[in-house]
């Protein structure tokens, strides 16, 4: 065969595997030399790799123990089925995440662990914070793990932050988040945004904003994102290196419209429209009900998923490319049961996916997918 021919055939097999799911194309990676070279030039030129979506639905009352997993791959568009076999995890607590990232986390009176790698094989146990925190914010920033607020009622102070460094393996406390946070300072009420050097916190109905520098130390604000007063629910998100606002309009019975800003400047001053949800998804959002108070986010790269806790069977996504050109779409859950919203609890968390996070998670023997069908 001429090279010219083998050239031709090299550029079939990589359109072919454009098309392949990513767990499938892992094993065509080790075929051979020439075949591994057609994946990653697939991977590169013809359909990249993007952010997946991870579901966890685990009891909500003790053991905790996870019963049931998927992820959603944009790139092929499936479904997948996430088969855990980890029995070195002890669930001290149920799994929580409040950072709208890759972190999960468990909180005891005895242990505080956590996880950020996309597929939570590697979890850190370590000594809990000292103070007894029911409902905190929990968010990695660099190499740290900001602990804040969410204190119970006996504590000293609600306030209270403190910061694990994972290089130094130890807490440290600092200054306590600002008081305007006193009647909010729990996860609930705050939603939280964590870039590599920055954590940044918004009440969510009335989006007062602070952030905070875990190198410093210091608290920065108080701010107002809200630059649009038909705002009455509002929640942020890491959006490639950006921070954006994901804002309702109107009010819970009537929302007019689901919009999605940049924040930018110094002080935050400007706000760019980059999206809006079409009107039929945002009808999808609300789901039975007529009303829509508030919504939940999670986002990584270029994707943004955003969805409904009170009604989760269908999620909607949104991409942003690098000119600008918005995809909206939307997802039906397959993690919703007539079970699991009463007996489950859901934790969404969002991470890249490539086919090394792959091929860890295939020799670590502790996870295993299969197509949901």
């Amino acid at each position: 065969m001429t090279s010219e021919g083998a050239d031709i055939r090299g550029d079939v097999l990589e359109s072919i595997l454009s098309h392949v799911p990513l767990i499938h194309i892992l094993p065509a990676s080790h075929v051979s030399k020439s075949w591994n070279h057609a994946v990653f030039s697939s991977l590169r030129y013809f359909n990249r790799p993007k952010p997946w979506l991870f579901l966890r639905c685990q009891n909500s009352r003790p053991p905790y123990a996870s019963s049931s997993s998927v992820a959603y791959d944009p790139r092929s568009n499936h479904w997948l089925r996430i088969h855990n076999k980890n029995p070195s995890l002890q669930y001290a607590s149920a799994i929580r995440s409040s950072s709208n990232s890759t972190l999960l986390y468990m909180l005891s009176p005895s242990k505080f662990s956590f996880s950020f790698d996309p597929f939570h094989l590697t979890w850190h146990h370590v000594d809990p914070p000292l103070v007894w925190r029911t409902d905190p914010v929990v968010a990695m920033v660099g190499r740290h793990v900001i602990v804040a607020g969410g204190a119970c009622d006996f504590e000293d102070d609600a306030l209270s932050v403190e910061i694990y460094d994972l290089d130094a393996r130890r807490w440290d406390a600092c200054d306590a988040m600002p008081a305007i946070l006193k009647d909010s300072a729990a996860s609930a009420w705050l939603s939280v945004a964590a870039s590599s050097k920055t954590l940044y916190i918004m009440e969510q109905v009335s989006g007062v904003t602070y952030s905070f520098d875990p190198t410093s130390r210091i608290w920065s604000g108080p701010l107002d994102l809200r630059h649009d007063e038909n705002i009455f629910f509002s929640v942020i998100g890491i959006f490639g290196d950006k921070l954006v606002l994901v804002g309702l309009l109107g009010n819970s019975e009537n929302v007019k419209h689901v919009k999605v800003w940049e924040v930018k400047g110094k002080s935050f001053e400007i706000l760019e429209e980059i999206a809006i949800m079409p009107k039929e998804l945002v009808e999808k959002l609300k789901g039975e009900d007529a009303s829509l108070n508030s919504i939940k986010i999670s986002s990584t790269g270029d994707f943004l998923y955003i969805y409904n806790p009170r009604e989760p069977e269908e999620l909607v996504m949104c991409e942003i490319g690098g000119e600008g050109i918005c995809r909206w779409g939307s997802l039906k859950n397959p993690a919703v049961s007539d079970r699991s919203r009463v007996a489950e609890k859901m934790v969404l968390t969002c991470a890249d996916v490539g086919l090394g996070d792959l091929g860890k998670a295939a020799e670590s023997g502790k996870v295993r997918f299969s197509i949901c069908e």
